[in-house]
């Protein structure tokens, strides 16, 4: 079902924000083009234009691709196949520390979210790009992977692990600096990636991230030893994505 035409996505940096406002914000989204899918299909088989569940090119309701970018507040999240032993600190000791936790719908395991990393969320109709769960992962990849070689660092994927790994083959030295996991429904995605800008990664002390064991999690910031522009970061990120993806961002 790929398009050759670039797809529209309307983007909105929402700043800081907390983890439920976000999702609250996501799903209302998501929800929307699942509605306009459900009646598009319903009115088109009763007038018998397409049968259920086709979804040729020519026959798709008219979604809205969403691209969100923002920055939480101290927050751990475990996906829906996540396993809590993974979670090392202690709930009173997290309340102490002021770090929510929420046990989301996503897929993977447990991740932090904070200050000055950054997470995005893809709310696309993946019917108007390909029906393909794999290969959008690999796509949000290689956003990333791109990006960091604009700052002369090598990105790699993980045999059977999503995200954006570095020295991934190496062992004591494979060091994650993006994580994903993503919910998909009706071909419509949410949740999407955690990028570690200049993030403070002592939070990861407390948790196995993404269940990982015996390897480590790095940011941009640590490779490089120095702080970076956040909006500098962030408009790298935007062009890869208009650059894999074929899209065009709008505000």
């Amino acid at each position: 079902m790929a398009n050759i035409d670039k797809q529209a996505v309307l983007f909105e940096d929402l700043g800081a924000m907390p983890y439920q406002a976000a999702w609250d914000y996501q799903e209302r989204l998501l929800k929307e083009n699942v509605r306009r899918k459900t009646e598009y299909r319903i009115q088109n088989t009763e007038a018998g234009s397409v049968e259920p569940g086709e979804g040729a090119a020519h026959h798709l309701p008219l979604t809205t691709h969403h691209l969100l970018f923002v920055e939480h507040p101290p927050v751990y999240t475990l996906g829906k196949s996540g396993d809590m032993a993974n979670v090392l600190i202690s709930e009173e000791e997290r309340v102490a520390r002021n770090i929510e936790f929420f046990a989301s719908n996503r897929g993977g395991d447990i991740t932090f979210h904070g200050p000055r990393q950054l997470v995005g969320y893809p709310i696309f109709d993946l019917e108007r790009f390909y029906t393909d769960i794999g290969k959008y992962l690999r796509n949000l990849e290689e956003v990333f992977i791109l990006t960091m070689a604009e700052y002369g660092l090598k990105g790699e994927r993980s045999s059977g692990e999503t995200g954006v790994w570095m020295d991934a083959a190496i062992p004591g030295a494979a060091r994650k600096i993006c994580a994903m996991g993503i919910r998909c429904s009706r071909w419509v995605t949410m949740h999407g990636f955690a990028f570690n800008v200049n993030t403070d990664l002592s939070y990861f002390d407390y948790i196995i991230p993404c269940g990982i064991r015996n390897k480590q999690v790095t940011s941009l910031q640590k490779e490089l030893g120095y702080t970076l522009d956040m909006e500098e970061v962030k408009a790298k990120v935007k062009a890869n994505f208009e650059k894999v993806f074929n899209i065009s961002l709008s505000e």
